[in-house]
């Protein structure tokens, strides 16, 4: 007999109303689902892999404490979370800091199997856009990560950022042409 598990498809809001009655298994769900996503962001802001499980554990820590004091996110989970995350990046340093990207690798994956030729070719990209990624404005960076790093929604990342949609949208096209320009002066 075989046993398939399929990922839980529980909309967050059901889960989070699950999660403010006690549920465990909510709960476990919620850390299970967005566990690694937090984490991802974070790294691309901490180089110490450790420091970025320190954080992203805390970011659950008060996402319970939350809870348990009856002050749960009220709109988007996803976005609370990440705007959790981004006070205790900022807090970890004292101050904004530039986007360190040395975890691209887990955001532009290279498939193992490749020749040298090729995980060299890779290797060169990641550094591309590395530097490239170093140029733009603060919020620039936030924005490419967040909108395709991590797959949020305009009005996730607007919610996140503190800004409106209208002005996410054009920060984000700002981002792309500027991304895109360097890129190319770069390749010249």
């Amino acid at each position: 007999m075989i046993i398939l598990i399929l990922p839980d498809t529980t909309p967050d809001m059901e889960l989070l109303a699950r999660a403010k009655q006690g549920d465990r298994e909510a709960q476990r769900v919620i850390y299970n689902r967005y566990f690694e996503p937090i984490y991802q962001f974070v790294r691309l802001r901490v180089d110490d892999r450790e420091q970025a499980r320190d954080i992203t554990a805390d970011v659950f820590l008060d996402f319970f404490v939350s809870l348990h004091r009856g002050r749960p996110p009220r709109k988007s989970l996803r976005a609370w979370l990440f705007r959790v995350a981004r006070h205790k990046i900022y807090d970890h340093y004292g101050a904004r800091q530039r986007l360190t990207t040395t975890s691209l690798e887990e955001w532009m994956p290279s498939d193992a199997a490749d020749s040298p030729e090729a995980q060299a070719m890779h290797a060169h990209r990641l550094e591309r856009v590395r530097r490239a990624l170093q140029q733009l404005s603060e919020d620039q960076q936030e924005v490419l990560v967040l909108r395709f790093g991590q797959g949020l929604s305009l009005q996730e990342t607007a919610d996140l950022m503190d800004k409106s949609v209208s002005a996410v949208k054009s920060l984000q096209f700002r981002a792309t042409e500027a991304l895109r320009r360097v890129l190319g002066e770069e390749g010249t």
